[in-house]
């Protein structure tokens, strides 16, 4: 046996190790999978990890293991990011959703963040409003075309709260 089929075996029974360490989801990744899978970057993930918004597994020999949650992490944190949201943010919006230790202090923070983004919504929506009026018919068409039922649903919601129907179909 050469040194090169003898390290072929050794890279594929680690290979085949950690294939074959899984969860009930499915296998676990270690952080190179994780970010071709997730399309990000280890160093993405590394960072992310420190600042505990993924939580990985550990081996006997400390190797980091990510399961299928990790990568639906990886999803929802990119979405908040689209938004804007501070890392800060994200990490108790991910505690949410894992339901893990959400005291009633945390709670009441966070529907005062809602209460705090739905006056800022408030505040844009009044000065979108009139603007959105002027804008000719094809123009407007060409808007709610672009936006999702959601956010549709969003304008009509604010609409109603500021006494003003925005009926868009």
């Amino acid at each position: 046996m050469t040194v090169r089929s003898f390290f072929s075996i050794i890279l594929l029974s680690k290979k085949a190790f950690f294939r074959e360490r899984g969860d009930s989801n499915g296998a676990l990744y270690r952080i190179g999978e994780l970010a071709s899978a997730a399309n990000v970057s280890k160093r993405t993930i590394d960072y992310y990890t420190q600042l505990g918004l993924l939580k990985p597994k550990r081996t006997h020999a400390n190797y980091r293991l990510y399961d299928q949650e990790a990568i639906a992490d990886l999803k929802y944190i990119a979405e908040c990011k689209k938004l804007h949201l501070p890392l800060e943010s994200i990490r108790t919006k991910l505690a949410y959703r894992r339901n893990s230790g959400v005291s009633e202090i945390a709670l009441v923070q966070q529907l005062n963040l809602f209460s705090d983004q739905l006056k800022q919504l408030n505040l844009e929506l009044k000065d979108f409003a009139p603007n959105l009026d002027k804008l000719p018919e094809e123009q407007q068409e060409t808007l709610r075309n672009h936006l999702s039922r959601d956010s549709l649903a969003l304008i009509q919601s604010l609409s109603v709260l500021l006494n003003k129907e925005v009926v868009w179909n």
